[in-house]
């Protein structure tokens, strides 16, 4: 199992970028060997990370390695800082782009993956879920499937704030820093269900989707509203709740179980 954290020059953040790979391009034979996964072309997931996190979350918090491995599936781990994963005009780092379309590209090309948008999912925990579908459903073209944990869909809460407004997270200029005017942020395409509306009126075809949100997460209600909006739209998805709440016990109970339905293995 190859680990590499690579820093490289980022058109899309106009500077330094960093990500963590797991490439299982060196298994051995005991894992290998009656592997059905191993009998296929290699696929690729990335991975975001939640608020306040860095591009080495998900190998310090996580069994992401073993599951590589296990599954044959190269995962990207890139640092999204506390950006939710969007571009945005006042600083002129675009990380929706970056996630979207520069690092896949990137990727691609230096490690050999697949370029077959059947082959490259995304995911994440908290902002890094809100991440995944916003980036997954905005970029459709190179993502096939989504698993959204404990996702920070704080959308429809942004134009109740004020100036005065603070959250455990962050206070007011933040939340307009990252999603510009925030009376207006629902109603533009930093909401996923705005671009989901987008692309059934056009007929373009939507990444499936897996959630999972603890029942005593502070987010439970927001996820599940967002379950409702998706049945209501008829959109591919799997939801599940059980007893958890915001941390890695939960998110290490369903990366497993997200991976194997994103290799349709989850029988």
């Amino acid at each position: 199992m190859a680990l590499m954290h690579v820093t490289f020059y980022s058109q899309a953040l106009a500077g330094q970028s960093e990500f963590y790979l797991t490439l299982p391009n060196d298994a051995p034979p005991f894992l290998t060997e009656g592997n059905p996964h191993y009998r296929r072309a290699m696929k690729t997931l990335v991975l975001l990370h939640g608020y306040s996190g860095g591009a080495a979350d998900w190998v310090t918090g996580s069994s992401v390695q073993e599951l590589s491995a296990q599954y044959n599936l190269a995962v990207v781990m890139p640092n999204g800082r506390n950006s939710f994963y969007l571009d945005r005009e006042a600083t002129g780092e675009r990380y929706g782009t970056f996630v979207g379309e520069e690092l896949l590209r990137y990727v691609r090309e230096c490690f050999h993956l697949s370029p077959r948008r059947e082959d490259t999912f995304i995911g994440g925990y908290s902002m890094g879920g809100f991440g995944a579908l916003r980036t997954g459903l905005a970029c459709s073209h190179n993502y096939s499937r989504i698993a959204a944990l404990s996702s920070a869909l704080i959308i429809h809460q942004l134009k109740t704030m004020s100036p005065e407004t603070a959250t455990p997270m962050a206070n007011y200029a933040y939340y307009a820093q990252i999603f510009g005017d925030l009376k207006t942020a629902g109603d533009r395409d930093c909401n996923p269900e705005v671009l989901i509306r987008r692309k059934l009126e056009n007929g373009e075809p939507l990444p499936e989707i897996f959630m999972a949100c603890g029942s005593e997460d502070m987010l439970v209600e927001s996820n599940r509203a967002f379950r409702d909006f998706l049945a209501e739209n008829g959109v591919a998805a799997q939801y599940h709740e059980s007893p958890g709440r915001h941390d890695w016990k939960f998110w290490n109970q369903y990366l497993e179980p997200a991976i194997r339905w994103m290799l349709d293995q989850d029988e």
